[in-house]
């Protein structure tokens, strides 16, 4: 058990389980996690092995016995039947029948209908009547000679929910932990093993809680594949709904005219629509109006009064291309139906999650540590949704009076929603909530920039916030610093119109963030027109100071360091921290790539001053000593010591031509990979990899002073 498992056990005993768990019982039983976990929560929420085999054992039973599979519905039907009563785990939906003014449940596994409900029973779960809810019940039969009465008799239901959950008691132990403790608890509540994940990826993985915990919330997420956009509405919380985006229908999703009966919307805290994405599918007009609507009013009417409601909306699907040929050719959303590749529907997202940030699934990345029990932090963010967390950054910071009413309370409800997640008790600093706001921001710009792109009516706007003593920071995507020669393009314009934006627009539109000085540094511009063939001359070495945010690509050794090479005989590289096998890895890399700019016939040196790894000398030393040995008979030698005095903290590489640059992470700039079995281009290309945040600073030094 790690230390941060202890402390979760010890703070949260009861409430916790351990995640892996859940595959232990799961066999063929094709629940939801949260009715697995709840089931787990009553017989394994405790770190005693002993305790823990025995309930897994307990819970196998349970659902060998009552889990109906719809294989064995037969066989439950006739022992229900043979013993008068039984309890069984299925999901439920209940109807009215007009015709006998009477309820009749649904038993979805089971196979049997018109199973008599009384009122009691739907009055205390008005849910069943909606959509299906999966229960434990108590199944009666009683054989009746009038053929017009079905001897199905619902006894007692239960919908598999935690009971009462202590919010002040989560509050008050959140102070127990620190930030990254917390947010390792909490990506360990949603199955992943947080080592997996960089910071800023662990962020947008709960940001996919916010609709949780916020009222009216709409969110999207376009990705690739198997990112598991879909996994946390359905199977996280009994408190969210998941329809498939072509199976919804207006008395379905708001009101049945005929009954006045409310949707989905009037029961539901998340309404998710998943393969939302298909330039080849269709909706009905009518219905993306009422949604329009209820969006932007938090209400619908299909009749003469209006009606209100609370659900949240989370849009995910699937794109069609990476993003520099979105970026390129269409824009961001260009993957949705024709219907909501609307800017009016667009307007209406607070948020755009870029699902292409996110890795494929891999069963590397899920945990064996323990975390909340799914349906316990579920009734906890319910809680949260009846709070406002937004007015946390007032004595921070003050977001620019520029941005439109529609986008700042879009910026304040996702920063609310992640504040609600991560900071419960109110203990976040200046620079947490900087943070958070950063990526509220960002989220809300993405959605903003592509409407600019789709409808010209739309303005560009200076997303950017003020800090107390005046200074001005601006806020931009990743996709915008990484694609900067995309970002600004708009390509619905007619292409003389577009030579003359381009010409024209306006230097503060344009990106100003010093990373993407740098790419445009490294990357040749294209024009939107085809231009002469021009000759491939790489950019001078300049000084300067360049920041990098986490999860980028697009970045290599030679595009940061190769043109302040170029010339030199001897390069010193200090970095303590070259210890760990993908640390030593980068260090060849960077060696591969000063021997493919070298030609054979000249000489240069490379000299590594680094920290020892107590814990495993002989193993650093041994694959340091292996660089060298690979470097024999190149143009390239390689030399390396042991910084034995404890003092070389600085990270930097320095050159005998003048140059040094200066890292905050040293070569410790891509994130550690996932090993898994067969390939992938990030372990074969640098370009390939996500980026830890870091950054760079060029400086010419005097040689005078600065000996090699």
């Amino acid at each position: 058990m790690s230390d941060l498992d202890a402390k979760i056990n010890e703070h949260f005993a009861g409430f916790v389980v351990r995640k892996d768990l859940v595959k232990a019982v799961k066999g063929n039983a094709i629940v939801p996690t949260y009715v697995l976990e709840y089931l787990l929560g009553q017989y394994c929420a405790t770190d005693d092995e002993a305790s823990i085999q025995t309930g897994i054992e307990t819970v196998k039973d349970i659902l060998r016995k009552h889990y109906v599979h719809r294989s064995e519905a037969g066989l439950i039907q006739s022992t229900i039947k043979e013993k008068g009563r039984y309890k069984v785990i299925d999901q439920v939906s209940v109807s009215l029948n007009e015709k006998t003014d009477s309820y009749e449940a649904v038993f979805d596994n089971l196979g049997i209908k018109k199973v008599a409900v009384d009122s009691g029973t739907v009055k205390a779960h008005p849910k069943l009547l909606v959509t299906g809810v999966w229960c434990i019940a108590d199944v009666q039969y009683e054989f009746s000679e009038d053929a017009r009465i079905s001897p199905w008799i619902l006894e007692t239901i239960k919908p598999i929910q935690i009971a009462k959950v202590d919010y002040e008691q989560y509050r008050s132990l959140r102070s127990a932990f620190t930030t990254d403790e917390w947010i390792d608890l909490l990506m360990q509540s949603i199955g992943f093993k947080p080592e997996a994940f960089g910071r800023r990826s662990k962020l947008l993985q709960l940001l996919r809680l916010i609709p949780f915990v916020e009222r009216n919330y709409n969110l999207i997420e376009l990705g690739p594949k198997g990112t598991g956009k879909s996994h946390i509405y359905s199977e996280f919380s009994p408190h969210g709904q998941l329809i498939s985006g072509g199976e919804v229908s207006i008395p379905k999703l708001f009101v049945n005219n005929s009954n006045g009966r409310i949707g989905l919307v009037g029961y539901w805290d998340v309404v998710a629509f998943d393969e939302f994405a298909g330039r080849e599918k269709t909706a009905n007009k009518a219905l993306v109006d009422i949604m329009k609507n209820y969006m932007a009013n938090k209400s619908f009417s299909r009749g003469i009064n209006p009606m209100g409601a609370e659900a949240s909306f989370s849009f995910v699907g699937n794109t069609d291309h990476n993003v520099p040929f979105m970026l390129k050719n269409s824009d961001l959303f260009e993957a949705l139906p024709s219907q909501f590749h609307d800017s009016a529907f667009i307007d209406r997202l607070h948020a755009y999650l870029p699902g292409w940030e996110i890795d494929v699934i891999r069963g590397e990345m899920f945990t064996k540590g323990y975390g909340f029990i799914v349906d316990y932090l579920a009734e906890i963010l319910r809680h949260l949704r009846s709070e406002d967390f937004s007015n946390r950054a007032d004595p921070f910071f003050k977001v620019s009076e520029k941005i439109s009413t529609r986008d700042r309370d879009a910026i304040y409800k996702t920063l609310s929603g992640l504040l609600k997640v991560i900071f419960p008790d109110g203990s976040q600093t200046e620079s947490e909530v900087e943070e958070l706001l950063r990526l509220a921001m960002e989220s809300r710009k993405r959605v903003k920039d592509q409407l600019a792109r789709i409808d010209s009516t739309y303005p560009e706007v200076d997303f950017h916030y003020v800090r107390t003593d005046g200074t001005k920071t601006r806020v931009t995507t990743v996709e915008e610093e990484e694609y900067p020669q995309f970002y600004h393009l708009r390509p619905m314009l007619d292409p003389k119109e577009q030579d003359t934006a381009s010409a024209s627009e306006d230097e503060e539109h344009r990106p100003t963030d010093v990373a993407a000085s740098v790419t445009e540094q490294s990357y040749p511009q294209p024009q939107p027109q085809p231009q002469p063939q021009k000759t491939n001359v790489s950019p001078a070495p300049a000084e300067g100071h360049h920041e990098f945010t986490e999860n980028r690509k697009g970045l290599s050794y030679d595009k940061l360091f190769g043109v302040y090479l170029e010339g030199a005989r001897r390069i010193v590289v200090t970095d303590p921290y070259i210890r760990f096998f993908y640390q030593i890895r980068n260090m060849m890399e960077f060696v591969e790539m000063v021997i493919r700019r070298t030609p054979p016939e000249d000489q240069v040196s490379i000299h590594l001053v680094t920290g020892p790894d107590e814990g495993n000398i002989s193993r650093q030393r041994d694959l340091l000593d292996s660089i060298t040995a690979a470097c024999t008979g190149t143009a390239v030698s390689f030399t390396w010591a042991f910084d034995t005095s404890g003092t070389a903290h600085a990270r930097d590489i320095v050159t005998d031509t003048g140059w040094k640059i200066v890292l905050d992470r040293g070569l410790d700039i891509f994130q550690p990979p996932i090993k898994i079995d067969g390939f992938s281009l990030g372990d074969r290309l640098q370009e390939h990899r996500m980026l830890k945040s870091f950054y760079v600073t060029y400086v010419r030094l005097d040689l005078r002073d600065e000996a090699l």
